[in-house]
């Protein structure tokens, strides 16, 4: 009998002779270990063999297991005899042991169809088009109901006005799941919901809000009082089409207030100004076909009114999930130039 300890646990084990040099796996840790050779210092009779050979099967608590081992893991044993597996480099050891994987993980961030078609279909996904659905579906279905009922509509105006509300904060929730996924280098809306809940909700869809009433609001509140749209206006809304997408990309991965640092987001629109202003001019441009789509003017049928505003509200939703992803993309590509600690 060959008696030898495991050198990864420590456990005794004890084999017959005829396994010398093979390897096994020791029955505690289940670690790969060999066998080690034996050196004849007497002649073994036939009947000490034959009793080795018999008491192997009830030597099972110390024994080893599996001892058939493939073809290129003997010749390595033979290269190498005195090489534990427990010295041997962790992708070694998960070769040895059967447990290293086949498939690769699949790169992120390439395209398989040119980058101008392929950003349309970010939303396209089984999860981005079943949130569509209900981003688009619920409101439109209260909007029916409300519609068929007539005059009676007003007594479902409250739980409405609650779904409503919880439809709003679910969009602004996914708006920045997808950000966040963009940023990731993923291509395809991703499945988002299954850690969300109203706290985070409600937290994300402040920062967004606040977002927008510091970047976009100073033009419209302007045009409100003073319903003009001279220079002022113009250099307002300049200010908020410049300075917008970056703090929107800031609040969205920081989730905080901190992502309002003026000084955080001049430095980065200048680490990245030329990248930076192209994806202002083609947001802008996205932004201004998606709102002068729906031109046709409809009558006073209110079922032609709801008609248009699902058209309305479908190619709004559509382009923000765009957005999101056009955003994330470019934090994905310029992650190092920005240096942001998120």
């Amino acid at each position: 009998m060959i008696r030898f300890d495991c050198k990864t646990c420590g456990q005794k084990l004890s084999v017959p002779e005829i396994h010398a040099g093979k390897k096994g796996r020791c029955p505690r840790c289940k670690n790969i270990v060999l066998i080690p050779q034996i050196q004849d210092t007497s002649p073994l009779t036939t009947q000490s063999k034959a009793t080795d050979q018999e008491a192997a099967p009830k030597d099972s608590p110390h024994g080893l297991t599996l001892l058939d081992v493939p073809q290129r893991d003997k010749v390595q044993s033979q290269s190498t005899p005195q090489y534990g597996v427990s010295d041997r480099p962790l992708e070694d050891r998960e070769v040895l042991e059967g447990t290293a994987k086949a498939d690769q993980p699949e790169p992120v961030g390439e395209r398989k169809l040119p980058w101008i078609i392929d950003i349309f279909l970010y939303p396209t996904s089984q999860a981005g088009l079943t949130y569509l659905a209900i981003f688009i579906g619920v409101p439109l279905a209260i909007r029916f109901i409300k519609l068929s009922l007539g005059t009676f509509g007003l007594a479902i105006a409250l739980p409405s006005l609650i779904i409503n509300i919880l439809v709003g904060l679910g969009m602004c929730w996914y708006f920045a799941e997808c950000v966040r996924d963009s940023a990731c280098g993923r291509t395809r809306a991703p499945e988002a919901f299954s850690t969300a809940d109203i706290s985070e909700m409600f937290s994300q869809s402040l920062y967004l809000a606040a977002c927008y009433l510091l970047f976009a609001g100073p033009a419209g509140f302007y045009f409100v009082y003073t319903q003009k749209t001279d220079a002022i206006f113009w250099l307002l809304l300049a200010y908020g089409a410049f300075f917008f997408p970056m703090a929107l990309l800031a609040v969205v991965m920081f989730n905080s207030s901190s992502a309002f640092n003026p000084l955080l987001l001049i430095i980065s629109i200048f680490k990245t100004l030329f990248p930076y202003s192209g994806l202002v001019a083609f947001l802008t441009a996205l932004v201004l076909v998606a709102r002068f789509i729906p031109t046709v003017q409809p009558d006073t049928n209110k079922w032609a009114v709801l008609a248009l505003d699902c058209i309305s509200s479908s190619i709004f939703i559509y382009v923000a999930l765009v957005v999101a992803h056009l955003l994330g993309r470019f934090y994905w590509r310029y992650q190092n130039k920005l240096n942001w600690e998120v």
